[in-house]
């Protein structure tokens, strides 16, 4: 269905996304950090991207940023668990910045399913 990039410095979320994904058809692609991710988008031009906001290296809000300079057309999820009190306005920023949607952690599969569903346009896999 779709290319997908998962940038998270915790390799359990970029696992667990994979896992949420990968059955319904998409190609997920990984990256620890921001930097590693920035190279994907320029070498896969995936068509979503699901970042973490708080990462080392190159954080969330700077990688929004920059595919958008690189890349306008990328669909761009941004997730964020620093905590049911800060996520609000770290996920704000992201919208301001150029996410189409966002996730606080913990999140069900079924927020994600919808929000990949909504950004490219498909219908849920069925049952």
């Amino acid at each position: 269905m779709a290319v997908i990039l998962v940038i998270d410095d915790e390799i359990l979320m970029r696992r667990m996304v994979q896992r949420i994904l990968v059955p319904e058809g998409h190609v997920v692609l990984e990256a620890e950090n921001g930097a590693v991710g920035i190279d994907l988008v320029r070498s896969h031009a995936p068509d979503v991207v699901i970042t973490d906001i708080i990462m080392p290296e190159k954080e969330g809000l700077e990688t929004i940023r920059e595919i958008r300079g690189l890349k306008p057309g990328i669909k761009v999820i941004a997730m964020s668990g620093r905590g049911a009190t800060e996520d609000a306005p770290v996920l704000q920023w992201a919208g301001r910045l150029g996410a189409d949607a966002t996730l606080a952690k913990p999140f069900r599969a079924a927020e994600l399913h919808s929000a990949i569903n909504r950004l490219l346009g498909t219908a849920p896999k069925s049952e």
